[in-house]
């Protein structure tokens, strides 16, 4: 005991140079670690973004693009899937359910998805949880608009107020549909996925506000009001993509080869969970590249360790030469030095970990706003003690290195004078 108080008096005798060391290993830590969360996190917030859905089907493409698009609603489709095609899909026997999806409108730079009521039933993230209504509830008229939740917050929306639906992905001007507005109807609960930020209605409603359009144009002369394109058919020809929904697990690859073995128009049925694994696959090299360059971080900050540890034991030799001529053992020499680097690097780990708690707390909310990642509080993963475990390790072997030459200082060379 009598080293451990030798080493804290030592080290508080340095105490600015090793608040420094400290404040940079608890940095390093912080970061090694919030990577490391931060990965882990956004890879669970990506595989609860859909859950309960078998197949999703839209037109011949890449699973990823299609997963992209329907589900993140990133990127644009290359084609439509007919609504006859469809009614072919959801006639079959082992296909419980069906709902579509459309889009290409957007409000206010969020995306609008035209959809049937289905899609508040049967839609499923974070391990078979649903949708739920803060407010209203779905819609009912031919107008009625469901909010997600940022949606609502950002805009200020509430139920019974009015909106206008833009043409495409930019609200311009031009090609806004203001003919025909819409009224808030709903408002979904918070879900951490693409539903907070986008705008629902009904598959009519698209129908209805293009009534009058063509080729991404309103028609000359043609145009129709509000209440006239209540009485014309709505039925749509054309969505984007469908989930699919089957009565039995078993019958998954059956209905994926029907629909891509379809002849009537060339179609794609993905299954999510495949196209995830294919997603995380194409962005492993980054969260690679993150994780390496965190390690480096933490590398630097151990190597900033080790250069004070040696600058302090240059200045150090007389006192450790005084310890040894009261009784201190070459191996008491060795335990102080590495002693100080334990103690550096578990206080900075603590310090680290404390930091990062805190940062995670504080950013938890705009993450999740923005971004829609919910970033955990929880206790340390396996992978997270391992890499703590790996940071100790090399604070250790970065500590051997002073204290084998402290090990190797003779009481003569420490009472010498230099020349």
């Amino acid at each position: 005991m009598p080293i451990l108080v030798l080493a804290w008096k030592s080290l508080w005798n340095r105490r600015f140079t090793v608040a420094l060391t400290l404040a940079s290993m608890a940095l390093s830590v912080a970061l090694l670690i919030g990577v490391e969360r931060v990965r882990t996190e956004t890879r669970a917030s990506f595989a609860n973004t859909i859950s309960g859905t078998d197949l999703i089907v839209g037109a011949r493409s890449g699973g990823v693009q299609l997963l992209l698009y329907a589900v993140f609603r990133i990127g644009n489709p290359t084609n439509n899937l007919s609504w006859r095609s469809l009614q072919d899909i959801a006639a079959q026997p082992k296909v419980a359910w069906v709902v579509p999806l459309s889009l290409g409108d957007s409000h206010r730079g969020y995306r609008v998805l035209g959809t049937s009521a289905g899609f508040f039933e049967h839609y499923r993230f974070a391990r078979d949880l649903g949708l739920t209504f803060t407010q209203g509830g779905p819609f009912a008229d031919l107008y009625d608009a469901v909010l997600g939740a940022e949606v609502a917050e950002r805009l200020g929306y509430r139920i019974g107020d009015p909106l206008v639906i833009a043409h495409g992905a930019g609200d311009v001007s031009f090609a806004r549909h203001d003919d025909k507005p819409f009224r808030v109807a709903g408002i979904l609960a918070r879900t951490g996925t693409p539903v907070d930020r986008t705008l629902h209605v009904s598959l009519e409603a698209i129908e209805a506000i293009h009534a009058d359009w063509q080729g991404g144009a309103p028609v000359p002369g043609a145009r129709v009001s509000a209440d006239a394109v209540r009485a014309l058919d709505l039925t749509p020809r054309a969505v984007t993509a469908a989930l699919v929904g089957l009565r039995s697990k078993v019958a998954t690859f059956q209905v994926q080869r029907f629909v891509n073995d379809y002849r009537e128009e060339p179609l794609t049925a993905i299954l999510p969970g495949v196209a995830l694994a294919e997603l995380w696959g194409l962005v492993g090299v980054a969260e690679g590249a993150l994780l390496v360059v965190s390690a480096c971080v933490v590398v630097v900050g151990l190597f900033g360790m080790l250069t004070a540890l040696l600058t302090g034991l240059n200045e150090r030799r007389r006192e450790l030469a005084i310890l040894r001529s009261v009784g201190a053992r070459p191996g008491h020499l060795f335990g102080l030095i590495l002693g100080e680097a334990l103690f550096l690097t578990g206080l900075g780990a603590a310090l680290g970990l404390g930091l990062l708690y805190l940062l995670l707390a504080l950013a938890r909310p705009w993450v999740e706003a923005r971004f829609g990642i919910h970033l955990g509080l929880g206790g340390l993963s396996a992978h997270e003690i391992g890499l703590l475990a790996a940071v100790g390790l090399a604070g250790a072997v970065a500590g051997a290195i002073p204290a084998w030459r402290a090990y190797r200082l003779s009481l003569t060379d420490g009472l010498s004078p230099r020349v």
